[in-house]
């Protein structure tokens, strides 16, 4: 592993299949009414900045769209900015739902959370608010 390229490399890459089994094993342990999740930035997104850490402990309890609210304020975005959520890098997630809902579904065999997050143009949308003709 070169420097500098561990943080350009999925979480999953960078750690073992065991090593992050164990970290979630001790996570569980000492928070069990944490939920750890990793949220990466989607790996063709241009627009929106990285994160400046991956994982986080919320609490079980939090709905996601609370949850999505920190991780916008994290990110600095603008008011016109628009992030979207993805989980296992896949779905778009009800935001009504609770972390511990959303981590029963669809935890990864690690045990960890998983969740992407793109800008709107990622998925085929412009930015224009303009209705299309006709």
């Amino acid at each position: 592993m070169q420097p500098g390229d561990s943080s350009s490399r999925p979480f999953k890459q960078r750690k073992s299949l065991a090593t992050r089994m164990h970290e979630v094993t001790e996570i569980r342990i000492k928070y069990p009414n944490k939920i750890p999740v990793v949220v990466e930035r989607y790996q063709k997104e241009k627009t929106l900045p990285p994160l400046n850490r991956t994982k986080f402990l919320v609490s079980q309890d939090l709905p996601l769209s609370q949850f999505a609210v920190t991780l916008r304020t994290r990110l600095c975005l603008a008011s016109s900015q628009t992030f979207y959520l993805l989980v296992n890098n896949k779905g778009l997630p009800n935001m009504a739902v609770t972390m511990q809902e959303l981590y029963q579904d669809n935890k990864d065999e690690d045990g960890f959370l998983y969740l992407t997050y793109a800008s709107q143009e990622m998925f085929g949308g412009s930015s224009s608010s303009e209705p299309a003709a006709a």
